[in-house]
């Protein structure tokens, strides 16, 4: 009789979170959703634009903070060490979720094990910008570097970044150029020192090269996505400029902690697939020429990362890229 009753209070004591989440109407306070950048870059207006709607879509507020440092690290393990109870969650990036994991020569989190997938909101491709001297196709620049091997050089926000290792994918994909990295503290830096001519080429972000390329000051020669960008239409993909089945691109995803439960993951699976199907967002992030992921799902993302991971190590370690 001892033995049935407390076989019973285990089973009751099992069930206690599902009843809990059951009984209580989630959310019922405010959301941290962590951004791992500083405040004001793309990461962090994405971050804040999505949290904006789904704050209206959830009925609950859904705070922004920022968390920097480390390549992204602090912010995501500050998620991994988290509570799993649907009030933390990362807003994971191509630093956080493809390089780190690789990069990190003692990786502060392992970026499967550590978290639960649940939604991804957009992947932000890159593009090959150059200075106006330059030619004016990929395979004029490329054929320049090779004829000029050693001479020229181009920019990136540093080591280790996804502009250094988009250049090195690049440079395997058309046959290992010979063309000498100058690593910034940041992208603003690069573009400065890549406005008079002081290096020849780097890859960025629409957002903060269309002005210029419009303006002639520098010169767009290749969008780093299977699909040209609503915004500039103009403009040939990677594939078409022919350096074939190149795709390069940071990425934006909201996980929880590892444990999550069920009942959260789907109520935010559920919030965000109505804000990925919200046209004010959609137009959003396309205006920025970032592509929405109209197909988010906790499996999809899940997926995606170990997709994402398994594409940049290669070039990480071809790279000889080791973040202490």
């Amino acid at each position: 009789m001892k033995r049935r009753n407390l076989l019973a209070l285990g089973a009751g004591a099992l069930a206690a979170p599902s009843i809990a989440y059951a009984q209580t109407k989630y959310p019922d306070r405010p959301i941290k959703l962590i951004v791992p950048f500083s405040a004001a870059g793309p990461t962090d207006i994405i971050g804040r634009k999505a949290a904006e709607k789904m704050t209206a879509i959830l009925g609950q507020t859904v705070i922004v903070e920022n968390k920097a440092g480390a390549a992204g690290a602090i912010g995501a393990t500050e998620v991994k060490n988290a509570k799993p109870d649907g009030y933390t969650f990362l807003f994971a990036t191509s630093s956080t979720h493809a390089i780190n994991p690789t990069a990190f020569v003692k990786p502060p989190y392992d970026a499967v094990k550590d978290f639960t997938p649940i939604s991804s909101i957009c992947v932000n491709p890159l593009i090959l910008v150059t200075h106006p001297s330059m030619p004016d196709s990929v395979k004029g620049l490329v054929e320049l570097m090779k004829n000029n091997p050693g001479k020229y050089s181009y920019a990136s926000s540093g080591n280790g970044s996804i502009l250094h290792l988009a250049t090195e994918y690049f440079k395997r994909e058309v046959g290992n150029i010979d063309v000498v990295h100058v690593p910034y503290r940041g992208s603003g830096p690069a573009m400065q020192d890549l406005l008079p001519g002081t290096v020849s080429w780097m890859f960025e972000t629409f957002s903060t090269s269309l002005q210029q390329h419009r303006a002639g000051k520098l010169r767009i020669l290749a969008y780093a996505h299977t699909q040209r960008a609503p915004i500039a239409p103009e403009i040939p993909t990677m594939i078409e400029a022919g350096v074939p089945g190149y795709e390069a691109y940071t990425f934006n995803l909201i996980l929880g902690p590892a444990g999550t439960p069920p009942e959260v993951v789907e109520k935010i699976d559920q919030a965000s697939r109505k804000l990925m199907a919200d046209p004010e967002m959609i137009k959003f992030l396309e205006d920025i020429a970032a592509v929405p992921t109209t197909d988010t799902s906790p499996e999809r993302t899940a997926k995606f990362i170990k997709d994402e991971i398994a594409k940049w190590a290669p070039v990480i370690r071809a790279a000889g890229v080791k973040i202490e």
